[in-house]
């Protein structure tokens, strides 16, 4: 089949999506009012409170969200077929991502910009807070772990592709300094910027660089090396104020993206490519992982993610400068990613070779998993060659873009996962997990950085994708499962309908579950201790959080019945 068709027709369909169905959500489900004070405004503060042009906003909500994850999921999950990755692309993101990243961002507004997890002690009860934090904490940890070693591999494997890297941070920083300090319109310097970024490819080509001597005066794997010096970088710029790095970086990001699928979808078109996977797959070795449930936890990103969720009510929300931005911002991100999601099941299937290629190369789950990144930047340079750029330098570039995302996730992550920390330091009074930003920050730097080096974490495959990508792709589902169940009983109590939300988390809920309980024994059998314990107290604490939920909708229901009424905030104030 040709891969034109599918571009146009997702297009289409996520056009339509956000014109009828995200305008549907905006005024009968959330009833945006753009009157409302926003905490932007009401908690200005010029670091993390900072009121931001919707389009700025929109550059970092969406770089956030759509890291490595909504690449390496898809890649790996074609494995099943094109045709099952895709229907859940499509439709997760119209119906499910769009709706949970909407909806974390508009109920954290109406929250002074508290975070989903606090949201919980609102919404349902204190408890369910304490136990959603932790869910959180063990996300974080998974998505900065995982994110890390995807960075680490990526720079080894391209050292060209270093320097045009490392490159869009300072500026990024020039970008954010003109644009905050000196009040110059954005569209020059974001010109110029994105010019001398891809200038510098070439020049990472010519001059690649690598850590291949740090790493043996050091005695470590090259890998390793990459993977410190990362969270190393991560914990300065994630206590660097927002408007300094991670706004402006998100902000040019964007425009990367857009590059990325721009050369993606117009190499498609231009070379005319035919997928050549398999629609679906029935020719699996015996062993393999079933797609029903595991397909909907390893595209853990560009269908829904409880990772949104996060981003829209830990920093996204501090941004929002009027409450009507929400619709672009949150809906219009979600289908960002889904795009690009459609473009790494692109990549993976129409940008490798021949169907005798793409057989040995998804011979098996195993070497689906070691092949994900690989097999992005490889088909992202075939497209690029279609548009008559050399497949070297068009593997750099896909190289860069996802380091780049990857980097942005992981600034936004370390500096959420800080938040949690602080919150967690709150319930058990200790004061210097609340106070102390630099003992905060170093614990939210090495937890991930721990899991990222355990044994077998330097492997391409093996523990990071095979496995733990695994643990990381239920624990984020079942994530943005419990966000939507906040979400739809926030709607519910305040006499909307909440069926927009109760069929995704529903779905989302029952397959979380499901394959927790799965990789529960196959982790216990296999003799891996840490995953089994991670997995068993991840399960626990999710069908506690479930019959906490399901009881917080019994008493909506019966306060609908009496007549009492929800709460304060619809307008204006703080929700209660």
């Amino acid at each position: 089949m040709p891969a034109v068709f599918v571009v146009i027709g997702v297009l289409i369909a996520f056009f339509l999506a956000y014109r009828f169905y995200s305008r549907y959500l905006a005024e009968k489900v959330y009833a945006l009012d753009k009157n409302f004070r926003t905490p932007a405004h009401e908690f200005e503060d010029g670091v993390d409170y900072v009121p931001t042009n919707k389009h700025v906003l929109f550059g970092h909500h969406f770089t956030s969200v759509a890291g490595a994850a909504p690449i390496v999921g898809p890649a790996i999950a074609v494995f099943w077929g094109w045709v099952p990755a895709l229907l859940w692309v499509v439709l997760g993101t119209i119906f499910a991502a769009g709706v949970h990243d909407f909806g974390s961002l508009v109920v954290s507004v109406r929250n002074r910009a508290q975070n989903i997890g606090t949201l919980t002690q609102r919404v349902i009860t204190p408890r369910a807070r304490t136990l959603f934090l932790l869910i959180i904490f063990f996300l974080l940890t998974l998505v900065n772990a995982v994110f890390a070693v995807v960075m680490a591999i990526l720079f080894e494997a391209n050292p060209g592709a270093v320097i045009p890297a490392v490159l869009i941070i300072p500026l990024a920083i020039a970008v954010g300094q003109l644009a905050y300090r000196r009040r110059v319109s954005l569209l020059v310097p974001t010109i110029v910027a994105v010019a001398l970024l891809y200038a510098f490819i070439p020049v990472g080509q010519a001059f690649p660089i690598r850590v291949d001597g740090l790493a043996n005066a050091l005695g470590l794997e090259v890998r390793t090396t990459w993977v410190i010096l990362i969270f190393i970088y991560t914990w300065f710029a994630s206590r660097l104020p927002v408007w300094l790095l991670l706004q402006p970086r998100d902000y040019l990001n964007s425009y990367q993206l857009f590059i990325a699928l721009g050369v993606i979808f117009l190499g498609v078109a231009v070379g005319f490519d035919r997928i050549v996977a398999p629609a679906l797959n029935t020719n699996l070795p015996e062993g393999s992982p079933n797609w029903f449930p595991f397909l909907f936890i390893t595209i853990a990103c560009g269908a829904i993610s409880g990772f949104h969720s996060l981003v829209s009510s830990g920093t996204t929300s501090k941004q929002l400068d009027n409450e009507e931005d929400a619709r672009y911002v949150g809906y219009m991100g979600a289908l960002g990613e889904g795009s690009l999601a459609v473009a790494s099941i692109l990549a993976a299937t129409a940008g490798i070779g021949t169907l005798a290629v793409w057989q040995e190369r998804y011979a098996n789950f195993g070497l689906a998993s070691d092949n994900a990144v690989g097999n992005f930047t490889e088909g992202v340079g075939h497209f690029a060659n279609n548009l008559g750029i050399p497949v070297s330098l068009g593997t750099i570039f896909a190289a860069v873009v996802v380091i780049t995302f990857a980097g942005t996730t992981m600034d936004t992550g370390i500096r959420l996962q800080r938040y949690i920390i602080q919150e967690i330091g709150e319930i058990v009074r200790v004061g210097s997990l609340t106070r102390n930003i630099t003992l905060t920050t170093t614990i939210a730097v090495l937890i991930p950085l721990g899991l990222a080096l355990f044994p077998g974490g330097g492997e391409t495959g093996g523990f990071v994708f095979g496995r733990l990508w695994r643990l990381f792709g239920t624990t984020n589902q079942l994530t943005a499962g419990l966000a939507l169940s906040i979400i739809a009983v926030w709607v519910f109590t305040r006499g909307r309908n909440p069926i927009a939300q109760i069929v995704p988390l529903t779905f989302l809920l029952i397959m979380t579950t499901w394959a927790l309980f799965i990789q529960l024994g196959s982790f216990y059998r296999e003799g891996d201790w840490l995953l089994t314990i991670l997995d068993g107290i991840i399960f626990v604490l999710a069908l506690w959080l479930i019959i906490e939920a399901i009881a917080a909708f019994r008493r909506a229901r019966e306060q609908r019945r009496a007549g009492r009424p929800a709460g304060a905030g619809e307008g204006g104030g703080p929700e209660t």
